[in-house]
């Protein structure tokens, strides 16, 4: 039957959604709109400071550019885009509003020539400013060669037999990790060929294959003519097929969960995010995602409530090299320089907060470009965070009952880096006392050697057994970071203290004093120190400018923490190339090119590259624009503990103001009340 008011409520409802829809698809219209606009700013990040990062159009560009005026081939790889850093005195008198020279630095390896080529690119201008070849260097390692190498080891037939005679058929069951390849012989040197070096792991249907090193195998590999050119097999040495994925299925009984703990800042947080530029208590600085360094902070500041002084204008891991203590020549060739073979940058990894760092911080994404020079973002690969580190100052006053106290509140900007089984974390850590410090994390997966012995016996001189047939091998980790001081200024020169036990005299009849001995180290070549215990040695950079006003020159102290000394040989190859483990300090007089500690290109590098070279011209360093160069290092005799993946071990070392302030920076700060809910 025909239902007349059904009709009219039907025909009310077509009005209003009629009327209904203009306002809906304009809301639709306005919050799409608005979304474009978020991804739009955030691939184009405004560029306002001469060390802004490239953003994804400038890669582009640079590249575009690039190949319209030279015809590279389509094996060209880009293993570094960055930006091209400008002139220091130009971004120190850098005004807002006012332009500046922005460029790109590329590195351009040709695979099939075997050329490697620098370039910089005008992106304002959008011309080629620079291009030159670099003769008889090779650039790091990029992603696309690790799976080419694999690829050609795998298809080579005495590997295949070697797996072979390892009962090993199924060769998907088999990862083969590809090194750079380290100490060359002197027919690898004199070919100049690219190479690199393939190891074997059985893998099985597991995610963790480092507990399963397919051991007395080696594959070099030339990436130029992509043919197997040496293949070592030293014979069978059983393996362990257990699984090592450490995760809960495999662990057995789990303890018991912790309570929930949360670290949260109900109020908001302290710290300011503009661009590139954080401003937290005083402090100041930029920063920026670099391919081959990781993260680089620009322009550290303090701001005593008068002014803001710069402190750093510079700081960066320079180089990093593990070299392993075993003598078989499938295991002398790794000494892995991580920085500079492999672009520690472009090797970061995703956080997550709640984990690498708490609840309570901010994640950061990057825009870096792949080998091919297109622009990715990096998700998530820079952390900030304030946390709580203990009291800052106490005193109890025992006559009044008065207790002043103060927590302790820290700034963290961190990275992690996972580099094949090795996973690093740096931190930057901003004090509210002026001090500036660096941890420096490690973890992840010793690399393991195969051996027949399921107990510790004293055949194994060159290692520790972590478990049956998987034994730990020596080795060193060590850590180099370039420091670009300003303390107040350009012109600063360096302090080395000393402290010296004075003898019995009659100034001096129960032997009980000591002092401070501060001599200047006035030239590069006699500033290559190295840590002494029974002096405490410490080195500080001073303004030649600026006293405070106990009449004192300014200034800021390396205050070393944990440390080691360079185990191999003095006549060890390794020594020769990486120069700069053989001592703790270097200090240079600042040069823009100076960047790397073993030098720009240590990949099949030649001897002495790096900081021998930097200092050979033996330049002054009083009152000078000058570089601070600190390596710091671990020795890892590993343990069963450390297995199958080890907990943190963590390095570090402290930039403190000394002399830099009047009084203690912290001393008026206010006293925190805050509500503490539950038992007392």
């Amino acid at each position: 039957m025909f239902n007349s008011r059904a009709l009219k409520e039907k025909n009310l409802c077509v009005f209003w959604h009629k009327w209904l829809a203009i306002p809906i698809a304009i809301i639709v219209f306005i919050v799409i709109s608005i979304g474009l606009m978020e991804v739009t700013s955030a691939k184009q990040q405004t560029i306002n400071h001469p060390l802004t990062p490239l953003t994804e159009l400038e890669i582009k560009t640079a590249v575009s550019v690039i190949k319209k005026e030279k015809p590279l081939t389509e094996m060209a790889a880009f293993p570094i885009l960055t930006l091209q850093e400008p002139d220091k005195t130009e971004v120190l008198n850098f005004k807002p509003n006012r332009p500046f020279q922005r460029q790109a630095f590329i590195v351009i390896y040709e695979q099939k020539q075997n050329k490697t080529y620098e370039a910089v690119v005008d992106l304002k201008t959008k011309t080629l400013s620079s291009w030159k070849e670099i003769p008889d260097v090779q650039p790091a390692m990029f992603f696309s060669e690790y799976e080419l190498a694999a690829k050609i080891v795998k298809s080579d037939p005495r590997w295949q037999q070697a797996m072979r005679k390892r009962s090993l058929t199924n060769f998907q069951q088999v990862t083969v990790s590809c090194w750079a390849p380290g100490i060359l012989s002197q027919e690898e040197h004199e070919t100049g060929d690219r190479l690199c070096r393939g190891l074997s792991y059985y893998k099985g249907n597991n995610w963790n294959y480092f507990g399963s090193p397919i051991e007395g195998v080696l594959a070099t590999v030339n990436l130029n003519t992509r043919k197997v050119t040496s293949f070592f097999d030293n014979g069978v040495v059983p393996f362990s097929k257990q699984n090592w994925n450490y995760d809960p299925k495999t662990l057995g009984k789990l303890q018991q969960s912790l309570k929930r703990l949360t670290i949260q800042q109900p109020n908001g947080i302290d710290f300011s995010i503009k661009g590139n530029e954080v401003s937290w208590q005083g402090w100041k600085f930029r920063y920026q995602m670099h391919p081959r360094d990781g993260l680089v902070l620009y322009l550290v500041s303090y701001n005593d409530g008068e002014k803001t002084r710069p402190v750093v204008y510079r700081a960066s891991l320079s180089e990093m090299v593990v070299p392993y203590g075993n003598p078989d020549p499938i295991w002398s060739f790794r000494n892995a320089f991580d920085v500079g073979e492999y672009n520690y940058g472009t090797l970061a990894t995703t956080m997550e907060l709640g984990k690498e760092i708490p609840e309570n911080g901010r994640l950061l994404d990057a825009v870096l470009a792949d080998d091919k020079g297109k622009p990715y973002v990096m998700p998530k690969v820079i952390g900030i965070y304030e946390r709580d580190d203990g009291m800052l100052w106490k005193h109890y006053e025992y006559i009044t009952k008065r207790n002043d106290v103060r927590r302790r509140r820290e700034l963290v900007v961190t990275t992690t880096t996972a580099i094949e089984n090795y996973d690093y974390g740096i931190s930057w850590v901003f004090h509210q006392d002026g001090t500036l410090e660096v941890e420096t994390d490690l973890t992840g997966i010793i690399l393991a050697q195969a051996t027949a012995s399921q107990k510790q016996s004293e055949n194994e001189l060159y290692g520790e057994l972590v478990a049956k047939n998987i034994l730990g091998v020596n080795h060193q980790h060590l850590f180099n970071f370039r420091l670009d001081m300003d303390v107040d200024s350009q012109a600063n020169q360096v302090m080395e203290m000393n402290v010296k036990a004075l003898p019995v005299n009659e100034k001096n009849p129960l032997g009980n004093a000591f002092t401070v001995e501060e001599t200047p180290l006035t030239k590069e070549a006699i500033a290559v120190r190295d840590l002494d215990i029974n002096h405490s040695r410490e080195w500080m950079i001073v303004s030649t400018k600026s006293k405070n006003a106990l009449g004192a020159a300014t200034g800021y102290m390396l205050m070393p923490a944990g440390n080691t000394v360079f185990f191999p040989d003095e006549s060890a190859h390794i020594r020769k190339t990486a120069t700069f483990a053989n001592h703790h300090v270097w200090v240079t007089k600042y040069q823009p090119g100076e960047l790397y500690a073993a030098g720009d290109y240590p990949n099949q590098t030649q001897p002495a590259k790096g900081l021998p070279e930097y200092i050979s011209n033996d330049e002054s360093l009083m009152g000078e624009d000058i570089v601070l160069w600190y390596t710091m290092g671990v020795t890892h005799i590993p343990r069963p503990e450390d297995w199958p993946v080890m907990t943190t071990h963590r390095v570090g070392f402290k930039l403190v103001p000394r002399g830099f302030f009047h009084r203690n920076p912290a001393i008026n700060l206010p006293e925190e009340r805050q509500k503490v809910e539950g038992r007392r």
